[in-house]
């Protein structure tokens, strides 16, 4: 836990890592608090109706989860998909998952079939867990999907179809289960990249993961956690935002969470419930904080702390935040593989606007070259992040090469672009992957390009992203069409629904050119940057 200090350099130089030999994060969120009635979760339903469950709640029902998973043999190491919304049942399944030395696999419920296919079978997932509203999906897919023994599913009503229902098994089960011994680096859970340049690739990460995660969440939050904090997120548990920005650091330190499921962002709803629940703190990627802009008047509800990430905070957005909230949105920065490495914190440093922040205590981040080489203040490079350092990866699952192409000596390139300046902030410049920021998701063109060629419409498909003043960027479709086919309204429409029904419905192209030919290199890639400059 960061120590409260005056200055940057003060909390900087105080501050130490202390991870041990032998760690769960199941035992650390659950077990430790279960003694008692402390509060862990305050569940809003749909429909308003509130359920709160205390730490003890969640400890007996993840142990009758895993004596099911041990029932049906699933063994330590196993993958374990968690298809599920901001849900007592997601935390559930992920508490049950690392206390039985499982790997969990989050998973978001808007992904289409071939998004899901794709990350269930390339993991080789032997368990699903998920809801009812999803089974049609992974009934197209199941054939796909050889690894996979069973599915548990909330909301199903009785078993049937190979499919087991999730709250009739743990009816059934015992709710003691003791945890199992692990190491701070055995896998924990596997959280899938973008797919920048083709299929997205399985970060592995091990379970000191979520103890490197802790100084990146206290220090953007203010010394977190203070006495009657309570945080919540509009962002899904499936995303690294969600599930190790909040609601695992905030259970480490016995914070209760809020949980509410939005099918679709609802700024109007997010101040209600603020306001309503006494929110202290929040995570607000800087789309949500846009949308809560419009709502006029802005309700007054002051909240100790605002972290933001994913896109850059300029001054507008920080001024209305001070306006709206009473405190300044920190932002903060960080990839899936390695991730809150750099942060603002008001509370020690001036925000300037613009900036990512400087490096969180106990991570060393530096610009550099694409050999690994240290770059001048002020000159451009890479984001760099130096191993060791308990947030970083373990790898990419399965793949060897691509891992080590990640690295440069002992330097994790992030791929990111910025500039850092004299006083030890960093800039951000732009994306060396092509990476699509959009709404607080970030989107690889390679999984989109890849679903567009499937329509019999299509010949080849090269996407961007392009300026949007609301998602920061949207997705771009540059389509070549076969022989025959007529460039209209219609096909533009059909072209994006196929994308939403079979990746996601944010990565959809929301403007599709149709074009003659597309720019390409010697050797046949695309030159996006070319695409770009058309916008």
């Amino acid at each position: 836990m960061l120590a409260h200090a005056s200055s940057y350099e003060a909390v900087r130089a105080g501050f130490r890592w202390r991870i041990p030999e032998r760690y769960n994060i199941g035992v650390d969120v659950v077990d430790r608090h279960a003694g008692g009635d402390a509060l862990a979760l305050i569940e809003v339903a749909e429909d308003g109706r509130v359920r709160r469950w205390r730490f003890v709640d969640v400890l007996r029902a993840a142990g009758r989860l895993g004596n099911v998973l041990d029932h049906h043999g699933v063994a330590p190491g196993d993958r374990v998909g968690i298809l599920l919304a901001q849900s007592p049942e997601a935390a559930i399944a992920h508490v049950a998952a690392y206390r039985g030395g499982l790997i969990a696999i989050p998973l978001f419920t808007l992904f289409g079939d071939d998004a899901l296919a794709f990350r269930l079978a390339d993991s080789g997932a032997r368990v699903l867990i998920t809801e009812a509203a999803s089974l049609p999906k992974i009934a197209r897919i199941r054939d796909r999907l050889p690894d996979l023994a069973l599915v548990l599913v909330v909301g199903l009503g009785a078993d049937g179809d190979g499919s087991l229902d999730f709250d009739r098994a743990l009816d059934r089960a015992r709710d003691q289960r003791p945890a199992r011994d692990t190491a701070a680096d055995d896998p924990a859970l596997i959280i899938y990249t973008s797919g920048t340049t083709g299929d997205p690739k399985g970060a592995l990460h091990a379970h000191r993961v979520l103890l490197g995660h802790l100084p990146g969440v206290e220090f953007p939050h203010e010394f977190f956690p203070q006495p009657g904090d309570l945080f919540w997120t509009p962002a899904d548990w499936a995303w690294i935002g969600g599930l190790l920005d909040v609601l695992l650091p905030s259970w480490h330190h016995g914070v209760p969470v809020l949980a509410h499921r939005m099918a679709k962002f609802d700024p109007e709803r997010a101040f209600a419930l603020i306001a309503q629940h006494g929110v202290r703190n929040l995570f607000l990627p800087p789309t949500a904080c846009k949308l809560m802009r419009q709502v006029a008047p802005a309700p007054a509800v002051a909240v100790r702390t605002v972290g933001s990430g994913g896109e850059t905070v300029g001054a507008e957005l920080l001024e209305w935040g001070r306006r709206t909230f009473g405190t300044t949105i920190n932002e903060f920065y960080g990839q899936t593989e390695c991730n809150l490495v750099v942060a603002n914190c008001a509370a020690v440093m001036a925000a300037r606007p613009g900036a990512m922040g400087r490096a969180v205590p106990g991570h060393d981040v530096a610009v550099v070259d694409r050999a690994g080489r240290e770059v001048r203040d002020g000159e451009l490079g890479l984001v760099a992040v130096k191993r060791p350092d308990p947030v970083m990866f373990l790898g990419y699952w399965q793949n060897p090469e691509a891992t080590r192409q990640k690295f440069a000596g002992d330097w994790l390139l992030t791929g990111d672009q910025a500039r850092r300046d004299a006083d030890g902030y960093f800039w951000f410049v732009g994306r060396d992957d092509d990476v699509i920021t959009s709404g607080g998701y970030r989107i690889g063109p390679g999984e989109i390009e890849d679903c567009l060629i499937k329509h019999p419409a299509v010949a080849m498909a090269a996407v961007v992203g392009v300026p949007d003043p609301l998602r920061t960027e949207i997705v771009k479709a540059f389509i070549v069409l076969n022989p025959g086919q007529s460039p209209d309204d219609a096909l533009v429409g059909e072209l994006q629904n196929f994308v939403k029904t079979r990746l996601a419905a944010h990565e959809y192209p929301r403007r599709i050119e149709f074009v003659d030919t597309l720019p390409l290199t010697a050797t046949g890639k695309i030159i996006r940057r070319e695409l770009r400059a058309r916008g």
